[in-house]
Formats: C-alpha cells, structure tokens, sequence
C-alpha cells in the first residue's frame, strides 16, 4: 500500500455524477503521466463530461411559474447555422425585471431619474401590471405621484362608459391631465367622477373638458361649477368646455359664467335658443362671440391618450372587451333564450343617438373669445347698437353710486348672496 504523500496531484479534477465519475479539466491530455512512483508511466485518452455529438433541446412544453422566471434572466437567439443559443442578460436588465415584477411594493419613486422611470414602467406594462386588480390601483398611485403629467397629460374616453366605470379608481390616480374627453359617458348629474374633477390638483392642470351626451342638465353643472363659485378652487383654468347634447337651459350659462379664463364654448344640440340676448350674456360675462364656421378644436379629433400609459389604457379595453366564460347553469340559459344578455351587449356597444345627426340638421352653437383687436371691434359695435337716450349718463352715474354703497354692505353680508341651494352643495362638501 501507498501512503498519501507519495501520490502525485497533477491538477486533475473528477466529478462523481449519478454514480459515475467524469474528469472536468484536461489537465492529463497532453503526454503520458505516472500514478506512483517507480511505475512506467501510463498514456491514457482524455475523458469528457459529455459526447462529442451532445445537443441541447429546449422543453417548453411543462412550463411553470419558477423555470419561466429563471428564463427571463437569459436572451435566446439563433446563429446563422439555425443552433439555438443564449445568453445572460445584464445585471441591469435583470434588476430591472425584478423591480417591475414587484412595482406594488416600491414606496416611492420622487427624485428618480426619468429616463429610468420610464424604462421601469415599460417592463412593468409587459407584465400587465397595471391591468391587475390586485397590483394596478397601487403600481399608478406610485408613477402618478413622483411623474404627473409623464405618466398621462390627455385622456381620451369618448363613448366608453364602461371602461369608466370599471376602472374608475385608477383613472382617479392621473390627477396630472390637461385634456379630458368624456364625451358619451352617460355620467348624469350625480357622477363620482365630478369630485375627481373639481379636485384641486385635476383642477390647477386641467384646461379642456368635454361633457357632451351625458344627459347633464342644470342641477349638474351647478353642482360641478360649485367649488369655482363658491370656493374658488377647482377647474380655474379651463381654457375649452363642451357641454353639447345635453338638455340644458340657458340658466345654465349663469352658472359657467365662473370659469374666466375660458377661450371656447360648444352649447350645440341643447335647449337653448340661439339669440341676441344670449351672444350678450355670454359676451359681458365671459366675453365669447358667436362662431359663424365650426371651430376646430370641438371636432374632438385633437384629443388623444397620450403618455406612459398609452398602451396601459388600451390594455384595459382589450381585457374588458372580452366576452366571460359561458357558465351553464339554468339561469343564464334563460338569459340567453329570451335575448337578455344580447340587449345588453347593443346597449354597452351602441354610441349616444343625439350624435348620430348629420352636419346639416345639427343645430350648431359654438362660441370662443376673440383676440385683442377683435374684442376692441366687438365693443364698437355694441355700443353703436344702443339707443341713444338723453338720461342715460344720469342714470349710470346714479346706478354707479348705488354699486359704492352696495359694495360697502356687501362685505358684511357675502354669505347671504349665495343661494340656499349653493349652500347645501357647500355643505356637502
């Protein structure tokens, strides 16, 4: 027997594999060696781990959770000879698909780079993050809040009612946008969406809104134009307002009188008259003139979904076009028999019947404020309009002192112009 020491240690590495032993170096292929000393050395052919013809072929029949994520870390291509190799991806790639499969647990993103954060929100959009009830809700709060505007500035959702509806909270998340189409949502006058609206971010950002087919009538919008009357906050800077096919009356002017820094009005296929006295209240309250050719930012053709979430949105309809499993059971084969969940389907597919006039017969009344020099033109003719009367400059003087003495009292008693209606809508807030 030999002790230990006299062996010799060449480097050679062996490997004991399901009961056999594979050499994994090629330390002992070139030349002969000796096992002990004083022995002739011994040639011996160099073992391999695997044959010389070895492939490997990829199963992808039994996929589960665990191998398909040990996937996403490799890069799979084929060479010019049609082998299929991989491989790793970079040690960014792979942190970043880590993150964006657990974007719901980020705290917050405020201070990280744009550029990653959009790379961040890619990968977790092919994960169909956002469309999960589970993680969605929570992985927008957490780009809204750090983004705003980056993550969606205009939000098209014309006829879509019920994508509205189902995904209400999540559209309550983009509290950055400037463009807002909710044209044919059928919100009515008692909506969730209008405490979204009159909110103070939405309504410091928001500048174009369009209310048209929403069966909105006076008690609506005075309800919506509540906080700019009475608080002063909410929807200040609106610069475009359709509120078109909607049974409203020309009281419902006073109540958008609030909004001064709108530039354009659309009042078509609604209850009110056009007329010489309407061109003058909307001209003295919120100085619009009427359009005689229609104006081209009410052909909704200008507002699109536009951001990050662009695709995110389209994903939402996609899913929620999708018909449920049939279920059989003797209700829902009743359900089928007499027509029922046909009549539903029309009713959520079928778009606003006001909107399906022609050109020719819609009763068009669009308004938008002039420029400087048109404005200056405007008051010229106005005033040539008056009669003249020989009382009347006595009569505004006198009218102008009672507006100082008015004026004065008014300080005391601001609380009392309101009406008893303004302020049970106060209250409610």
């Amino acid at each position: 027997m030999y002790s230990n020491d006299d062996v010799v240690h060449d480097g050679t590495i062996y490997v004991r594999e399901k009961g056999e032993l594979h050499c994994v170096n090629n330390a002992r292929e070139a030349g002969s060696y000796s096992l002990w000393p004083g022995y002739p050395p011994v040639k011996r052919k160099p073992t391999r781990l695997f044959e010389k013809d070895f492939s490997v072929r990829l199963c992808i029949d039994n996929v589960t959770a665990s191998s398909s994520k040990r996937k996403d870390h490799f890069v799979f291509t084929y060479n010019s000879e049609g082998s299929l190799r991989y491989t790793a991806k970079s040690l960014f790639d792979t942190c970043l698909l880590y993150i964006a499969d657990n974007v719901q647990h980020i705290e917050s993103l405020v201070g990280f780079p744009e550029q990653m954060a959009d790379r961040l929100f890619t990968a977790a959009e092919e994960k169909q993050k956002f469309s999960n009830s589970e993680t969605g809700l929570r992985a927008l709060q957490v780009f809204c809040e750090a983004y705003g505007d980056l993550v969606l500035r205009s939000l098209c959702l014309r006829n879509r009612f019920s994508l509205l509806s189902e995904k209400l909270e999540e559209i309550k998340t983009f509290q950055s946008l400037q463009c807002l189409d909710l044209h044919g949502c059928k919100l009515g006058d008692g909506h969730e969406i209008f405490e979204h609206l009159t909110s103070d971010q939405l309504g410091s950002s928001l500048s174009q809104l369009s209310l048209g087919a929403n069966c909105l009538s006076d008690p609506g919008l005075q309800k919506l134009t509540a906080p700019v009357r009475v608080m002063k906050r909410g929807l200040q800077n609106l610069k475009l307002l359709d509120v078109s096919y909607n049974p409203i009356s020309e009281r419902a002017v006073g109540y958008l009188a609030c909004f001064r820094k709108l530039q354009g009005l659309d009042l078509s296929e609604t209850l009110i008259k056009p007329g010489m006295s309407l061109n003058k209240l909307l001209w003295s309250k919120m100085r619009l003139v009427p359009s005689d050719t229609p104006v081209a930012v009410f052909n909704h053709s200008c507002c699109k979904t536009e951001g990050w979430a662009q695709e995110v949105v389209n994903q939402w309809e996609v899913n929620g076009a999708k018909l449920p499993e049939k279920d059989i059971k003797p209700r829902t084969n009743a359900l089928h028999f007499y027509g029922r969940e046909r009549f539903v389907r029309e009713t959520l597919n079928s778009t606003p019947v006001l909107c399906n006039k022609s050109d020719d017969v819609i009763l068009r009344l669009q308004f938008y404020r002039p420029a400087l020099q048109e404005e200056i033109a405007v008051d010229a003719d106005s005033k040539t309009d008056m009669p003249a009367q020989k009382g009347m400059k006595r009569k505004r003087s006198m009218e102008n002192e009672k507006a100082v003495v008015n004026s004065k009292s008014s300080k005391r008693q601001s609380v009392s112009s309101f009406s008893a209606e303004d302020l049970d809508l106060l209250n409610s807030y």
